[in-house]
């Protein structure tokens, strides 16, 4: 395709096409679960560039049909679904927003911040810090992890109970279109009654309908203080009434809560020993628990103890430390933020991103976690999330002493099967937070409607009749 990529380097200089070299950067997915080969890396440093790009690959694919060209658009390529890396071809363009991180604006008055795709999600955090703001957004992955992927995947993180996806966090977006067209919809207004809202089809659609380049988005004041709760807990069902307790007594204050399994806590115990985990981690459940007050320190801590007062009189608790300062917070969530990692450590497994209505999860976790034992004794369960709004992430760990890629080989889609069949039966979803990609795409087609399904073909064919964007991620044509 020397056809291609002469045009691409005269657009972009030949520094940023990149086709030699050790690409696994941007080749292979966080996971290490799937290592493609890309036609080249093509890295535009503005939106102009992109639709360049965009443009040129159009063309050439109208000229040569059957080249298999396509686009895959990348950020900070921390992705769990693998749909941000190329396949194995040797014909998709893997397209990185990295250089395209500039703040454009912070509009405090209005509560806004204007971002290019390539923003860091943390430097996105400092700068609404800097400003004396607030931008909620929080994730393990945000010291890597970009704006763009966050709103291609719809991520969602610690903060959802109060703020929202990231989906709630947009007010506008700028698009580059499939034709290579740039549609401008950064608008910062919260209310826009004039039609179809376009926005909210790009976001969480994994690149496969157009790319997203900049964002603006919804900031908050800063609150006046943020405490945090370690409570342990009988059982998921404690931990399901002490979150309506929080819900009644903490209102809006209540900014965080996340439940861990014990197991979960003990592999964190075992490859990070550094980590001093609270008493108490050997119930059952724990779980963190954040209040934010926009009064006073004392009156987030006159709110929290008075909750965890309730909560213990009515015996859905068995203890509760409360932090005394933000370095004692951030050690406590480092604990939660270090679960992926440490089950990493301990071997290859098996995650699921689900979610269910709160007032579910208790059952299915007591009988999905039966048929797991029924079906393979002595596999070892991660069950951790954020309970706040219904996410978990449901993880099988192989049994002690049995490899974790042979048992990944042997059992994986008969756990899927019996995983994502329980999520059906409870009426949940198979994917919370971390997308479709390309390892969901067929158990989307399982589990989701017919009708849901042509509707959405019907969009990417309408937006994208060149099936040049991200083709065989989240819906297959």
């Amino acid at each position: 395709m020397q056809g291609l990529l002469d045009p691409l380097r005269q657009q972009l200089g030949a520094a940023h096409v990149l086709t030699e070299g050790d690409l696994t950067a941007w080749e292979q997915d966080w996971r290490q679960r799937s290592r493609g080969k890309a036609l080249a890396v093509v890295r535009p440093g503005s939106t102009q560039e992109l639709a360049d790009v965009v443009k040129t690959c159009a063309a050439y694919l109208a000229q040569h049909p059957d080249s298999g060209l396509s686009l895959v658009p990348q950020g900070g390529n921390t992705g769990l679904v693998v749909g941000s890396t190329p396949d194995a071809s040797g014909r998709q363009l893997v397209v990185s927003l990295q250089r395209m991180n500039a703040v454009r604006q912070l509009d405090a008055d209005n509560l806004t911040i204007t971002v290019e795709a390539g923003c860091i999600l943390q430097s996105l955090q400092q700068q609404a810090q800097n400003a004396g703001l607030l931008f909620p957004l929080s994730l393990a992955a945000e010291g890597s992890c970009t704006l763009g992927g966050n709103l291609a995947t719809n991520a969602g993180g610690t903060q959802v109970v109060r703020f929202g996806n990231t989906r709630d966090l947009c007010l506008g977006l700028e698009v580059v279109t499939a034709q290579g067209d740039i549609w401008q919809g950064l608008s910062g207004l919260r209310k826009d009654n004039t039609g179809y809202d376009l926005r909210h089809l790009f976001i969480g659609s994994e690149g496969t309908l157009g790319i997203i380049t900049a964002a603006t988005l919804k900031l908050y004041p800063l609150p006046a203080a943020q405490l945090t709760a370690w409570v342990a807990l009988p059982s998921m069902e404690a931990a399901v009434q002490l979150l309506g307790l929080a819900h009644q007594q903490l209102g809006a204050g209540l900014t965080g809560f996340e439940v861990m399994g014990d197991f979960a806590l003990s592999l964190v115990a075992r490859h990070f020993a550094q980590l001093h985990i609270p008493p108490g981690s050997d119930a059952p459940y724990s779980v963190l628990l954040e209040n934010a007050s926009y009064e006073s320190p004392a009156h987030a801590r006159e709110q929290l103890e008075k909750l965890l007062s309730t909560a213990l009189e009515k015996g859905c608790i068995l203890d509760a430390v409360v932090t005394e300062n933000l370095a004692q917070a951030q050690a406590l969530w480092h604990i939660r933020e270090s679960i992926p990692l440490a089950q990493a450590q301990e071997g290859l497994n098996i995650k699921h991103d689900i979610s269910l209505s709160v007032s579910r999860i208790p059952e299915f976790v007591r009988s999905t976690d039966a048929l797991l034992q029924q079906a393979l004794p002595g596999v070892r369960l991660v069950n951790f999330g954020h309970l706040g709004d219904g996410n978990l992430h449901y993880n099988v760990q192989a049994p002690p002493g049995v490899d974790g890629a042979q048992f990944l080989r042997a059992h994986e889609a008969q756990v899927n099967t019996l995983v994502f069949d329980a999520v059906a039966r409870f009426e949940g979803s198979i994917s919370a937070e971390h997308g479709v990609g390309s390892l969901k795409v067929t158990t989307l087609e399982k589990y989701k409607s017919p009708v849901a399904l042509d509707l959405m073909r019907s969009i990417k064919r309408a937006l994208d009749p060149q099936n040049l964007m991200n083709p065989g991620r989240v819906i297959r044509l």
